[in-house]
């Protein structure tokens, strides 16, 4: 019995993010699938968080500058100081359950930040970062 409750444990480990997902991150995983996202990486996005860019103004900042690093925290807007809910879904549970939001989210952030749109991969890896946190 120890031995199918250490089991489950572990596999519960592995998929935790999974278990926040929603039926909006759900479907615009498969969106992004369709599109022809293949292979998911949150790694990949764990470093693109923190990765620098230009904002139009001349300043240098990431998805960090904002969000921060601590998902469990409240962040704030760098030029507003508008405070920005929690991203992580066991702390904010309504985050990730809007599919609308989600996509005017990445869409408004990845243009502030990156000067452009996500990818379909980029979206999918970020989406399945945030989940995890």
């Amino acid at each position: 019995m120890k031995r199918l409750f250490a089991l489950l444990t572990a596999a519960a480990v592995f998929v935790s993010p999974l278990a926040l997902a929603t039926p909006a991150t759900d479907s615009l995983l498969a969106k992004y699938k369709a599109d022809g996202v293949t292979k998911i990486d949150a790694a990949k996005a764990k470093s693109d968080w923190t990765k620098e860019a230009k904002a139009e103004d001349g300043e240098t900042i990431s998805c960090s500058t904002c969000h921060g690093t601590d998902f469990s925290k409240p962040g704030k807007h760098r030029k507003t100081h508008k405070v920005i809910d929690p991203m992580s879904p066991r702390v904010n549970a309504d985050r990730f359950t809007d599919e609308k939001k989600i996509e005017k989210w990445l869409k408004r952030n990845c243009n502030d930040t990156w000067g452009r749109e996500c990818t379909s991969q980029e979206k999918a890896d970020i989406l399945t970062f945030l989940l995890a946190q």
